[in-house]
């Protein structure tokens, strides 16, 4: 009988795709349980310990039906932390047009709105969920994705979840033209290395073919650039998982998200892969 969990907490706006993510997790195979008072969390822990059949993954619900008992979030994240169990805190995020898009498409309320309009609830949701998102180990922002997309990413995220724990390190490249992602923890600007879109035979062709990732890392700034960003990573990712942060997401920008950006993001995953970090890549924007 296990006497640690895993447990991932699913909490974010209201049209963020929670619930997608709750059976997501169900299909990883996950006891699932929504909307669960915070004050009752403990205890809920307490019954899987004990209960005989051996629930040792668990995933839980929490929003604003929570009330003031999301108060006593901070407390109950520390102590389900102090007890040895390993937890992780998925926030989800839309931007704003997206979220009236989806409450005008489903008809819906917005659970803050009252008597005024979905835009104001969702001001208000956004004020109340600060403290809950500023804990979170992992903010996804839903807004260019469908409900298949989603279900994807969370099934890809906990795909390796009975392997040894390592921290999982999430690289993305963009492009600055598209807006810069919301769910980062770095953001660095590779905007300064010379520009293969301005090469005739490179403009049509992206950061992976190989004429691309030539021109780029042909550049001694390109490869001061990856030591630096390296030796930091080297300092910093210890102390991270240190700190108890099961996830860091980098992400790497150029003008359009297609030549440099790529290159970088790629030659990043060469250095930093093997056995001390599980290793996510996504380009966000190669093709736009």
């Amino acid at each position: 009988m296990a006497d640690r969990l895993d447990i991932v907490v699913v909490t974010g706006l209201s049209g963020s795709g929670k619930t997608v993510a709750i059976r997501a997790l169900e299909d990883c195979g996950f006891f699932c349980i929504d909307n669960l008072p915070v004050l009752l969390i403990l205890k809920f822990i307490d019954l899987c310990l004990g209960y005989r059949e051996g629930i040792n993954r668990i995933a839980l619900g929490i929003d604003l039906r929570a009330g003031l008992f999301l108060q006593s979030w901070p407390e109950v994240l520390a102590e389900m932390r102090a007890a040895g169990h390993q937890v992780q805190v998925l926030f989800f995020d839309a931007r704003d047009e997206v979220l009236l898009r989806r409450f005008s498409e489903t008809r819906r309320p917005h659970p803050l709105a009252g008597n005024d309009s979905i835009q104001e609830g969702i001001v208000r949701e956004r004020k109340a969920l600060e403290v809950m998102r500023a804990l979170a180990d992992k903010v996804f922002d839903t807004s260019d994705l469908n409900v298949h997309e989603l279900k994807n990413e969370i099934v890809q995220y906990f795909s390796q979840i009975l392997s040894p724990r390592k921290m999982r390190l999430f690289l993305i490249s963009f492009g600055y033209k598209y807006g810069i992602p919301h769910d980062t923890d770095m953001i660095l600007d590779a905007r300064f290395l010379d520009n293969p879109h301005f090469v005739d035979h490179l403009r049509d062709k992206n950061g992976l073919h190989p004429d691309v990732s030539d021109f780029v890392l042909k550049r001694e700034e390109t490869h001061i650039f990856l030591d630096r960003l390296h030796a930091l990573l080297d300092f910093a990712l210890p102390r991270y998982e240190r700190e108890g942060k099961s996830s860091l997401t980098l992400a790497v920008g150029c003008t359009g998200g297609k030549h440099r950006s790529v290159v970088l993001v790629e030659e990043l995953r060469k250095r930093l892969n093997g056995d001390r970090f599980r290793i996510q890549v996504k380009h966000r924007d190669i093709q736009k």
